[in-house]
């Protein structure tokens, strides 16, 4: 039912506005008090912060000073100075502020040594500047500047037993009397500091109780006040509700206050009593849809219906709605008007009214001339033209043939013998616009058979034929470039090397891969990748220009086909243009991101008389490039399509050696390097193949990933590691950590948390003994999926290490996990060490980090005997390379740990370098 707002001039709603803004003031002046206290309590908690950092130096400085006198240990010293200069610079900065003259920057430099909360130096300043004087206060910084002197004759204290110790070796007797001296200032200073201390809690003990007896008291005061306030409204209400009741029951129409939510009457006046015929107990709580039947909604939000009286008898009413409230009810007054008199002068007009109202096509009634007579508004809503803009014009003159041609008589012989003609037109609007037009035209006959009039039923069918473009356009384009799909590429191709049959010419195909694209998916995200791919594409079309068609075929691969060649030449130039182009960083958001691509080219009719053959040896022609050198181009040869046999044959054979058992596992060492100790191996996959012998994992592994193997890899490497694991506890072995290489692909499974689970259960092996790998790369494709698997994994307590970090594209966010266990420093940044100034620059801020975090770093690729010395200097815990061991098998991994068997004493050394 249609609602109007109420238009009363002074609406519930304002008059108790006073009241709410009141409230809010209330609230305002409430929470601005509680803002201040907690501006003082973080003042304070600045206060206790700085008294317990004070203190611990304090202390710290007792303990490093007596340490330095017994032991003449420099560092002792330096902790001891470092202790002294936060305690000086906290009271400098005390009677800085004091004495009202003083450098901000200075006191903050002062207060960051004291690890003063930032939040609370203003505050601090504040109280240090004015407050001195109040209770606790005063004491605690008489206290404070008690323990200045103290400090300083420990001071002097340290300048003598420095220069005792820098002319030799100090006396006994001197040393323990200067031991005496700093044994008699700290019991000096022990008071003094535990005095400080309890004065400071006192202190913000009484301060937290006057805060609150002040926001309690002011805020009795607004509430008393807005008490106040709210009763005098209140008065002014119930008399407007008094005169409301007098208009209400006065009322010639029938008001009815209705339930917003139920539709249930609530009040009604007398009028409304009268023509319902029911008192007051019987109406209320009937719903308004019993006696009140809507049969119009009108745009000026009015309501005509029926409303049933006594015997059933039904009087037209219309009725207008205002919606206002009651409390927190949504109530409805509705008012009923009789409309007898109306309604019976409607019902006349309404007989005579057009049906051509209420058709949604255009309608044109035309005379047998075919002049146009009328239109329905559905008409002049497409055209523009009114009646009287077509007087004298007949309906045929404004359209043609889609092809522009005027309508032949044929359409009128069609009509003359099946009185009816249905086609596609042109039609033209009144402001000279054209659109494509569904022209239904009809005749009228009168009883002789003559044509009186002409009926046209118009439709614009612009969507419509805007709709086939668009779905033509989609089946023949990429969605995200807007170039041509695979299927329209290769039709072109077909149009493009028919032609150069016929004219004896030659055509090529350019297949484009862009090299990395994946590191780019992994690192940033999807959305970075396809606003990269767009780019690419518009850089490709724009070094085209007219002179190809330039495909997406799929993922970051690209095609363009030249037609009309006059040599290889023009190819390999076109190919050398994109190369350059495409090596351009491209700005992709906040990013700049640079990247290559790998070229093949095929051409016809020398590399293939066919589509299919020329997209196959360029796409052959590309992987060459790819492999050979990258953001390079290569023409195809024969040679390229043996390369890729291989390639499906090594798929064939991939899928076989997991069944015939072909995947054997070798176990490198990892040790720790201070000690030498074997602390853990890493199961490395090693695939020997009957007839090829030892294949790379770099061979075959990119190779599982695409064939949607490399789960299946993953979980027997998995299941083999752990067996090995049972086979050294059965043989007495002491426990080792097992690391397993890992990819995204298992990773990101739903259930791989519990398949991990249940193999260390099947296995009776402790958790804390597996370690898995995964590289940043994988970490960052899979986003929030990963975070969740990290922290099931930590909680099942599995270890997990960060493989090649800072090889690739690296976010340090993950970083904060507390399930991250392990960084593994890439073998890239150990090789130049400890030459490489910048190697060595990168792996002490990797170790730094680590320490900062709590992660234990493991280094990959040690191989001389200066790196091992370099990384066990810098902090490394844990090593792995040549120096120490190679992969080697299970059997040789029982032998080194057998109990006979020495690591040696500084690191161990197992298998020396093979010889260059």
């Amino acid at each position: 039912m249609d609602l109007i707002r109420s238009t009363s001039p002074r609406p519930l709603s304002r008059r108790l506005r006073p009241l709410a803004y009141g409230l809010v003031a209330v609230i305002g002046l409430i929470l601005m008090l509680t803002w201040g206290a907690l501006q003082v309590q973080v003042t304070l908690a600045g206060f206790l912060n700085g008294e317990s950092v004070w203190s611990k130096a304090q202390k710290q400085a007792v303990v490093d000073l007596a340490a330095y006198a017994q032991s003449g240990d420099p560092a002792r010293l330096a902790a001891f100075q470092q202790n002294y200069e936060l305690l000086s610079s906290d009271g400098w900065a005390r009677d800085a502020i004091a004495s009202g003259h003083y450098d901000r920057t200075l006191v903050h430099q002062a207060f960051q040594r004291g690890k003063i909360l930032p939040q609370a130096e203003p505050g601090m300043i504040f109280m240090l500047r004015c407050c001195t004087g109040a209770p606790h206060m005063r004491e605690a910084v008489s206290l404070w500047r008690a323990a200045d002197g103290p400090l300083g004759q420990l001071n002097a204290v340290s300048k003598e037993l420095s220069e005792g110790y820098a002319s030799g070796q100090p006396q006994p007797d001197w040393l323990r009397w200067q031991l005496d001296r700093i044994n008699g200032l700290n019991n000096q200073l022990e008071p003094l500091t535990n005095g400080f201390s309890l004065e400071v809690a006192q202190g913000a003990i009484w301060l937290g109780g006057v805060l609150f007896i002040a926001v309690f008291l002011t805020a009795c005061i607004a509430s008393l006040l807005w008490l106040v306030m709210a009763k005098r409204i209140l008065t002014r209400i119930r008399g407007t509700e008094e005169r409301y009741s007098l208009l209400f029951n006065s009322a010639a129409d029938a008001i009815l206050m209705v339930d917003d939510d139920s539709g249930r009457i609530l009040e009604a006046n007398r009028t409304a009593l009268q023509w319902t015929g029911r008192d007051v107990d019987n109406l209320t709580g009937e719903e308004l849809s019993t006696f009140f039947t809507p049969l119009l909604h009108r745009a000026d939000g009015a309501v005509t219906g029926e409303l049933r009286g006594p015997d059933d008898e039904l009087r037209p009413v219309e009725m207008r709605s205002s919606v206002t409230h009651w409390g927190t009810q949504n109530v409805r007054q509705s008012i009923l008007r009789d409309i007898t008199e109306r309604v019976n002068l409607e019902q006349q007009r309404r007989i005579a009214s057009e049906a051509l109202a209420s058709i949604a096509e255009g309608v044109i009634i035309a005379e047998a001339d075919r002049r146009v007579a009328r239109v329905n508004a559905a008409h002049i809503r497409m055209t523009g033209f009114t009646v009287q803009a077509l007087q004298g014009l007949r309906f045929d003159d404004l359209r043609c043939l889609p092809d522009g041609s005027p309508l032949p008589n044929s359409v009128w012989d069609v009509i003359e013998a099946e009185g009816n003609w249905v086609g596609e037109v042109r039609s033209r609007r009144m402001d000279g616009t054209s659109y494509p037009e569904l022209l239904s035209i009809s005749a009228i006959r009168n009883p002789e058979g003559e044509v009186q009039h002409y009926v046209a039923v118009i439709n614009n069918i612009s969507a419509a034929k805007a709709n086939e473009q668009r779905l033509q356009y989609m089946a023949a384009h990429d969605t995200l470039t807007g170039l041509p799909n695979r299927a329209e590429f290769e039709r072109r191709c077909v149009q493009a090397v028919a032609a150069a049959d016929r004219e004896r010419g030659m055509a090529a195909v350019v297949f484009i891969d862009l090299d990395a694209f994946k590191t780019v998916n992994d690192s940033y995200t999807h959305a970075i990748g396809d606003h990269l791919l767009v780019k690419v594409a518009e850089r490709i079309v724009y070094e085209l220009g007219d002179h190809g068609v330039a495909g997406r075929i799929g993922g970051d691969e690209f095609t363009v086909l030249l037609s009309d060649l006059h040599s290889r030449e023009q190819a390999s130039a076109l190919a050398g243009r994109l190369l350059s182009v495409l090596s351009t960083p491209f700005a992709v958001g906040d990013y700049e991101l640079a990247l290559s691509a790998s070229i093949g080219i095929a051409c016809f009719p020398l590399d293939g008389t066919d589509v299919p053959t020329l997209i196959t040896n360029a796409d052959a022609a590309m992987y060459a490039a790819k492999t050979e050198e990258r953001n390079a181009f290569r023409f195809y040869s024969p040679r390229m399509q043996a390369d890729a046999r291989r390639r499906i044959a090594l798929a064939s054979e991939l899928r076989k050696a997991l069944s015939e058992a072909e995947f054997r596992l070798m176990y490198q060492p990892t040790v720790e390097m201070r000690t030498g100790r074997i602390v853990a191996v890493e199961a490395l996959l090693r695939w020997y193949h009957p007839q090829r012998g030892l294949i790379a994992p770099g061979e075959f592994i990119p190779m599982a990933e695409k064939l949607g193997l490399i789960r299946r890899i993953d979980q027997w490497v998995l299941q083999a590691a752990c067996e090995q694991m049972s086979v050294w506890d059965k043989a007495g072995l002491p426990p080792l950590r097992m690391a397993v290489n890992v990819s995204a692909n298992w990773f990101g499974q739903a259930n791989f948390v519990d398949e991990i689970r249940m193999l260390l259960e099947s296995r009776r092996l402790a958790p804390e003994r597996l370690m898995l790998e995964i590289t940043e790369g994988a970490i960052l494709r899979l986003g929030e999926e990963m975070e969740r698997t990290l922290h099931a994994l930590h909680s099942l307590g599995v270890g997990v290490a960060i493989d090649d970090f800072g090889t690739g594209y690296s976010s340090m966010s993950y970083l904060k996990l507390r399930a991250i266990d392990y960084l593994k420093i890439d073998q890239s940044f150990v090789a130049g060490l400890p030459d490489d100034a910048s190697d060595g620059a990168i792996v002490e801020s990797m170790l730094t980090l680590c320490r900062r975090l709590d992660i234990s770093p493991i280094a990959e690729g040690i191989e001389t005997e200066e790196q091992h010395r370099f990384l066990l200097r810098a902090g490394c815990v844990e090593g792995q390379g040549f120096l120490y061991s190679r992969p080697v098998e299970p059997e040789v991994i029982v032998q080194l740990l057998s109990p006979g068997r020495r690591q040696g004493n500084s690191h161990l050394r197992l298998v020396p370098p093979e010889a260059s």
